[in-house]
């Protein structure tokens, strides 16, 4: 099985979720891709199983408008029958863009894999703890 873990990072919160999710991926045997929403393309999804979306709540609690945005609206279209996940960090609100998230991606035909995952600031142990579970439940 193959997984990416596609993100985007401002403060390091949300790449500290994505490196503990791939973490947990790699611990249940699966051959696991960290990537930056830049380095991420409709192109690549055909190559993956199981993909984990990351990125923070910004401004009025909406993914992040100059990377993340356009390279999910991009690939929304081709994930249909895959394993999709997605996770965050957020330090304001009540995770506003998480369900506006999942409701975006129900709307789509896209089947969530597991209940998005949610992160206040920085992940401590019990975090990252919750992180790799996170990824372990996704194989």
């Amino acid at each position: 099985m193959k997984a990416a873990v596609v993100y985007w990072s401002g403060t390091g919160n949300t790449e500290a979720m994505a490196n503990a999710i791939a973490e947990g991926i790699r611990g249940k045997g699966a051959e696991v891709t960290v990537l930056t929403a830049s380095e991420f393309g409709a192109d690549k999804v055909s190559e993956f199983d199981v993909l984990a979306f990351g990125c923070p709540a910004m401004g009025a609690e909406v993914l992040e408008e100059d990377e993340f945005e356009p390279m999910f609206t991009e690939v929304e279209g081709s994930l249909k029958g895959k394993k999709v996940a997605l996770f965050g960090s957020y330090g304001w609100g009540d995770g506003e863009w998480m369900r506006s998230w999942e409701e975006r991606c129900i709307n789509d035909g896209i089947t969530l894999a597991a209940e998005s995952l949610i992160i206040n600031e920085t992940p401590d142990d019990d975090g990252i703890a919750k992180c790799k579970e996170f990824g372990e439940a996704l194989i």
